[in-house]
């Protein structure tokens, strides 16, 4: 077994025999532990009571975190003319349309979020197989096929947080960063909780959160009390 360094073997100790924290208690364990040299961003991991293999029970949104999330989103939009220069100037990083497809098709993914105007969905379509497995794919349900170029793009630079049932049940998602105020990490916390709570699919039966997970991306993670968590 590998030997543990000081920090790690600390950061253990500190968490070990706490559990079903509620969010505030949770935010600032994780927050004092997360020492690394960098700014490490706080995470969320949801163990939901569905089976993403049957289509009335997947769980799909978007949330806009109070506080943004400290990171530093890249955009690119499928759009052409007016919407092109729309997009442009709400401050998107990729901008096109063929030749947009045939960069990514070329292994070009440099963009956190793509966003694409209806009439360009014919286009991207043939990029499922690259954007899919990626959580890329602009789809309506969460505002990234739109005629409102601007606002989307503002929304993905301004914090907007995009979460997707993964194989197994588990969302996952970052809320913020370390240097965050402990009051803004538990906003965007409660922000995220509610909204997959709020996403519940009609085929779930059963308890529906069952394990809520509050990290750092070097730390320990601890365990919230879902009751708790849901009714802040």
């Amino acid at each position: 077994m590998a030997k543990l360094g000081k920090r790690t073997r600390a950061a253990r100790e500190a968490v070990a025999g706490k559990a079903n924290l509620t969010v505030a208690e949770a935010v600032a364990l994780v927050k004092a532990n997360a020492t690394s040299k960098f700014d490490e961003t706080i995470e969320i991991a949801l163990n939901l009571g569905v089976d993403t293999r049957h289509a009335d029970q997947m769980v799909r949104g978007v949330v806009g975190l109070p506080n943004g999330t400290g990171k530093s989103m890249r955009v690119a939009v499928f759009a052409r003319g007016p919407k092109a220069d729309e997009a442009k100037a709400a401050g998107a990083d990729v901008i096109g349309a063929e030749d947009l497809m045939e960069s990514i098709q070329a292994g070009n993914l440099d963009f956190d979020r793509c966003i694409a105007t209806p009439d360009m969905m014919p286009i991207v379509g043939r990029l499922g197989k690259i954007l899919g497995p990626r959580n890329l794919m602009p789809n309506p349900k969460v505002g990234t096929v739109t005629m409102d170029v601007k606002t989307a793009v503002e929304a993905a630079k301004g914090g907007e947080v995009q979460f997707k049932a993964e194989k197994g049940g588990v969302v996952h998602a970052g809320v913020g960063k370390a240097s965050f105020d402990e009051a803004k990490l538990v906003e965007n916390v409660s922000a995220f909780i509610d909204a997959v709570a709020k996403a519940r699919p009609s085929g779930a039966k059963g308890a529906y959160m069952k394990k809520i997970v509050l990290t750092s991306t070097m730390g320990p993670g601890v365990t919230l009390d879902v009751d708790a968590a849901v009714s802040e």
